[in-house]
C-alpha cells in the first residue's frame, strides 16, 4: 500500500493521514520559511498563540517573522496527540536560544481544524518555557531544516 500524498492529507483524517499532516507541519516550521509556512493556513485562519492573536496569512507571516528573529537556532518536534475528523491534536516541544545565548526547551499543546481542502483555519497553541543549559539539548540534528526521519521523536527522547 502506498503512502498518501500531501493532496490526500485531508478530513476526515486517519490515523495515517493525521501522522502525516504533523510531520508535513513540522517539517515546514523547521524550515524557518514564514511565507513558507503561512502557505498551510486559510487566507482568514485565526490563532491563539500564548497569549497572542493572529489573523490571516499577513499577520501569520509577521508573526512568524518576529518569532524566529528572537527563537535562534530553533528546531521542533510535533506528535500527534488525538484527530478526528477534521480535527488533530498535537503536542511538541522545540528548543532555541535567545542573543544573548541561554537556551529554552519549550513545550506544548496544539488544537488545528482544518477546511475541507486540508487547509487549517484555526490553530490554538499552549506553550511554556524551560531555560535549559547548552549541553542539556536533545535536538541537535546538523540542519537547520527537517528533522531526519531516523532522528528520535518526543516519546522516544522521554518527553
Amino acid at each position: 500500500m502506498s503512502s498518501p500524498t500531501p493532496a490526500s492529507l485531508i478530513p476526515p483524517f486517519t490515523r495515517e493521514t493525521a501522522a502525516l499532516k504533523v510531520r508535513a507541519a513540522e517539517n515546514g516550521w523547521n524550515s524557518r520559511d514564514p511565507q513558507r509556512v503561512s502557505l498551510a493556513y486559510t487566507e482568514d485562519s485565526q490563532w491563539r498563540n500564548r497569549a497572542e492573536f493572529v489573523s490571516g496569512r499577513e499577520q501569520i507571516v509577521d508573526f512568524l517573522t518576529r518569532k524566529w528573529r528572537r527563537e535562534l537556532d530553533y528546531r521542533l518536534i510535533k506528535e500527534l496527540w488525538a484527530y478526528d475528523g477534521a480535527r488533530i491534536a498535537v503536542r511538541f516541544a522545540y528548543e532555541w536560544h535567545d542573543d544573548s545565548g541561554n537556551w529554552y526547551r519549550s513545550y506544548g499543546n496544539e488544537n488545528w481544524e482544518f477546511d475541507e481542502a486540508g487547509v487549517m483555519h484555526h490553530r490554538y497553541a499552549c506553550i511554556n518555557d524551560l531555560p535549559i543549559k547548552k549541553e542539556e539539548r536533545l535536538f541537535t540534528w546538523d540542519t537547520s531544516g527537517p528533522r531526519p526521519a531516523d532522528y528520535p521523536g518526543l516519546s522516544e527522547l522521554g518527553l
